[in-house]
């Protein structure tokens, strides 16, 4: 049964499907816009933020909105696809008021935003009305007493953030992917985005720096101190690592790579002396290594490692010890398809494919992409004056750099959306 005009918590609806008519899902919820009002007057919800493909965000009228139960919203009418930018008078309900520290107002005391209701009331407009609180907690107990009370019975909904914690904003969006969580990241305030950013484990901060637009990355890294910016540059890919150092100046590259950890900056420098759009600039320096003694099971233990991007996990190069970067002589590709035809105790020696052609550092973008396209490869190798094998370029890196800086941000025309 549908909730509509019934209590709907705003953190619970946060990745819930979104609908039409016809049943096809054309996005998801990712945050709820309202307007404040004076007076404390519980404030007017707008509408909600939608993800819709290619991870836009956009604006979905309130007054659009025909059901909301548990796991699906249901819309009416057409999708304006353009790009959501919130006013002034606008709040973000879960990105701006979750964690906000307020006061309650029946006892002065210092509460918590937990989560945020909205009503819809008997004019049908929709009310940020009920607001769930935890106190803070005493000696040793890790959280305190939660209660649920109306929203004129807290103050401080209405002031700028100030010193506004994560912990229940990080568990709302703990299952986004990196690159919907970089989305995210982007259509919030520089403060907000880095108080999100410091309350992230370094490898999955890692993950969405590699998933944001240039300017935006930066800004979030020169609020990292030294340290906490060097260990998550050691969490990314080294290539992406080197594009984001390349960005902050030498001066301050130069700082962030004395403070990582010595082998991963090993791999950033030498990354770094190569043009940005050349094969050596594009490149990853840690592809799958075998060496040609190595049995066709253990190559397809390897490649299931989960943190292997699919483009890497489709071949594995097979190369002279030692099988670190820049290894020794390069000797061909075994690819993925003929290793799961092959029983596991054959060697990978004898599946390897020598008419693969490898190119230099030097290459351009237009040669990598050629050769890619020539020969229907997903990643090509790249080795160096004495055929060690440096790195390899895949076709995401490719991509990455054909597509104009702003893709992202770019609008794609849809069927929803017609």
């Amino acid at each position: 049964m549908s909730t509509l005009g019934s209590r709907v918590y705003i953190a619970r609806l946060t990745g819930t499907a979104i609908y039409d008519p016809n049943g096809d899902q054309v996005g998801k919820v990712r945050d709820v816009v309202a307007t404040l009002r004076t007076e404390n007057q519980a404030p007017r919800v707008l509408g909600l933020v939608a993800e819709v493909p290619p991870r836009r965000r956009i604006f979905i009228p309130i007054t659009r909105v025909t059901s909301i139960d548990p796991g699906a919203v249901v819309i009416t009418g057409l999708l304006n696809m353009r790009r959501f930018e919130q006013r002034q008078s606008e709040v973000l309900v879960t990105s701006e008021l979750l964690d906000r520290t307020v006061t309650l107002l029946e006892d002065s005391s210092a509460v918590i935003v937990e989560d945020v209701a909205m009503e819809q009331g008997l004019t049908r407009d929709w009310l940020v009305s009920r607001v769930h609180v935890m106190r803070k907690p005493n000696g040793l107990r890790r959280r305190g007493a939660t209660l649920t009370v109306d929203w004129n019975e807290v103050s401080g909904l209405t002031l700028a953030e100030q010193d506004q914690g994560v912990e229940n904003l990080l568990a709302t969006i703990s299952s986004m992917r990196a690159a919907d969580l970089a989305t995210f990241l982007q259509d919030i305030s520089l403060k907000r985005r880095v108080e999100i950013a410091r309350g992230l484990e370094d490898e999955r901060l890692a993950d969405v720096l590699e998933e944001m637009g240039e300017e935006d990355r930066v800004a979030i890294l020169a609020e990292l101190e030294g340290e906490r910016a060097a260990d998550v540059l050691g969490e990314m890919d080294p290539d992406d690592a080197a594009d984001l150092l390349r960005e902050v100046g030498t001066e301050k590259a130069e700082l962030l790579l004395d403070l990582m950890e010595p082998e991963d900056a090993e791999d950033v420098r030498r990354l770094m002396r190569y043009e940005d759009y050349s094969a050596g600039g594009m490149m990853t320096t840690e592809p799958i290594v075998l060496t040609a003694d190595s049995t066709v099971a253990e190559a397809l233990a390897t490649l299931r490692r989960a943190e292997i991007s699919p483009a890497l996990a489709s071949q594995v190069f097979v190369c002279r010890p030692p099988v670190e970067t820049p290894t020794g002589r390069f000797i061909g590709i075994a690819h993925f398809q003929r290793l799961l035809r092959e029983p596991p105790a054959t060697l990978v020696g004898s599946v390897v494919d020598t008419d693969i052609e490898p190119l230099s550092p030097e290459a351009s973008l237009n040669e990598v992409t050629s050769y890619l396209a020539a020969y229907n490869m997903v990643a090509v190798p790249i080795v160096d004056e004495h055929d060690r094998l440096l790195g390899a370029v895949s076709v995401d890196d490719v991509l990455d750099h054909l597509l104009p800086e702003d893709w992202r941000n770019k609008p794609r025309t849809t069927n929803g959306g017609e």
